[in-house]
């Protein structure tokens, strides 16, 4: 089995969030495969791989927990195991743009509760709430 730490970011604009779509048409948020993570923080990890995919600007605000996934890799013959560190972002412009060649096909800023219905994977839904409560508590600081 392959192993990958990843990072990515949860990216609010007010009451939007970012989300990406990937070559399967599965939303999220965007992330990615930290290749050596002993020259650069997972938070800056983040905030770059949010730039790359999507050309947005975010301030990182919070950590946000860990979730881990499974797959098998038709390419590799092999399962591969990503775990992802999250964190909490804020942008001031609610404006992206995809860029296919880093794995992001399509990507916009949604209003939270439309966002969940959009969103592929439960726990990327059960992520979202927990960030959005995040994001609004540093609001109020």
């Amino acid at each position: 089995m392959i192993v990958r730490n990843c990072s990515g970011g949860i990216v609010f604009s007010g009451d939007k969030v970012l989300l990406v779509a990937n070559d399967k048409h599965e939303w999220g948020f965007p992330k990615g495969t930290v290749k050596n993570s002993a020259d650069v923080s997972l938070a800056v990890f983040a905030k770059d791989r949010v730039k790359i995919e999507t050309d947005v600007d975010a301030k990182v605000i919070a950590p946000c927990g860990k979730t881990n996934y499974e797959f098998y890799s038709i390419s590799r013959r092999k399962p591969v195991h990503n775990n992802i560190s999250w964190f909490v972002m804020e942008s001031k412009a609610d404006t992206c743009k995809a860029f296919p060649e880093s794995g992001t096909v399509d990507c916009k800023f949604v209003e939270v509760d439309k966002a969940l219905d959009e969103i592929t994977y439960s726990q990327d839904k059960s992520l979202l709430m927990m960030a959005y409560q995040k994001y609004r508590e540093s609001l109020k600081d």
